[in-house]
């Protein structure tokens, strides 16, 4: 049975971190450490909205602390470039409540 967290093999690969506080950004991999602290290199918060398309913030090279994570996910970055989030309408998610 494997101890790590699964996220070796996503290394040097884009995916998408929804935190605690419901925010979803999206960058490459480029390290993580034993509490699951991330870093993530090109990334950029996608902000989601109900009245116009997705906003895109740069946030550059960005660390996230493994406390405030919920979820990592792989990018199909082909499917991901063939988005138009212009025209793409969600609700922001809501914080995660423990």
């Amino acid at each position: 049975m494997s101890s790590g967290t699964g996220l070796e093999n996503l290394v040097d690969q884009t995916i998408s971190v929804i935190t605690n506080d419901g925010r979803n950004i999206v960058g490459v991999l480029k390290g993580f450490d034993q509490a699951t602290n991330i870093i993530l290199d090109e990334s950029h918060e996608r902000v989601y909205s109900t009245k116009e398309g997705v906003q895109q913030l740069v946030l550059g090279l960005y660390i996230i602390r493994g406390d405030n994570i919920s979820i990592v996910g792989e990018i199909d970055e082909e499917l991901d470039a063939g988005l138009d989030l212009s025209k793409l309408r969600a609700h922001p998610l809501k914080p995660v409540i423990h």
